[in-house]
């Protein structure tokens, strides 16, 4: 018994989670736990190899993809997003953040592609959900755990840039959807789709041969789960979203993967021992 065990055990006895995997890496020490199950029904144990929904973790993928492209010089981290996104070369801006959105002002400098990798373009949740333009967003931008949902990336690119920015280039970090951008961006700039940009020039490199936007082998994939008031609610599982290719390959949270293949790209980023990219 680990340490690592002792503190997933009580989540998986509590019900709180139907299993999990953790793991814990200094240099060459990696120490890895697989508890629970990969679903509540408790027919397949989890293991090492479990693929789970990472979510978030998406977010520095695609961040590195786009620096990817700025070290081969084909996109420059002060060139305005017009010239790959042209949809968002010259957005309005609602005149405050409690401004309904015909209260507009002009773009005061068009957005870069720093801008979209510090998530300071102006488009993205803040902590005030209230906002007129927030509430325009959740119309456009759909929960980010529900991949199938949303449109082709061109048109729902079109629907974003209907709706305002709620800030100016550069005043507010704001969480997630510049992310998405940064994914189109990606697609666009490099002439591939951006499923097979992460394949050649990200997973394969590195090995990550269990992360992608579609999971094939399903018997490895986790089911994912929300809370309600009787406990875990199956959201997804093996056979649902992470089953086919999305219309939108969302960069901001639409990948599965392994805590292995995390590892290989954290690795890369501490650019300590280990997997580097080539």
């Amino acid at each position: 018994m680990t340490a690592l065990r002792d503190l997933l055990d009580p989540y998986v006895e509590e019900g709180a989670v139907p299993g999990a995997v953790a793991l814990l890496a200094r240099g060459d020490d990696v120490t890895v736990e697989a508890v629970g199950t990969q679903a509540v029904d408790g027919a397949v144990p989890m293991a090492r190899d479990s693929i789970f929904r990472i979510a978030s973790l998406t977010k520095p993928i695609t961040a590195a993809a786009v620096m990817l492209l700025v070290d081969e010089g084909r996109v420059g981290l002060e060139d305005p997003i017009g010239r790959w996104l042209p949809e968002l070369a010259a957005p309005m801006v609602v005149r405050t953040p409690e401004s309904p959105l015909d209260d507009v002002v002009p773009v005061r400098r068009p957005i870069t592609v720093l801008d979209l990798l510090a998530n300071r373009a102006g488009y993205g949740w803040p902590s005030d959900f209230s906002l007129p333009q927030v509430q325009a967003l959740f119309e456009v931008q759909t929960d980010g755990r529900e991949v199938q949902r949303r449109p082709a990336p061109d048109e729902w690119l079109a629907d974003l840039a209907r709706i305002p920015l709620l800030y100016q280039p550069g005043e507010a970090w704001l969480y997630d959807t510049c992310s998405d951008l940064q994914g189109i961006l990606v697609a666009r700039a490099s002439g591939q789709p951006l499923p097979e940009f992460f394949a050649e020039r990200v997973f394969a490199p590195l090995g990550m041969r269990d992360t992608g936007f579609v999971v094939t082998d399903r018997d490895r994939l986790t089911s994912y789960y929300r809370r309600d008031e009787s406990g875990l609610v199956l959201a997804d599982g093996p056979d649902g979203d992470w089953s086919l290719p999305p219309a939108f390959p969302e960069g901001s949270g639409g990948l599965a993967g392994t805590a292995d293949d995390w590892l290989r790209f954290a690795r890369m980023l501490l650019g300590g021992s280990g997997d580097r990219w080539t």
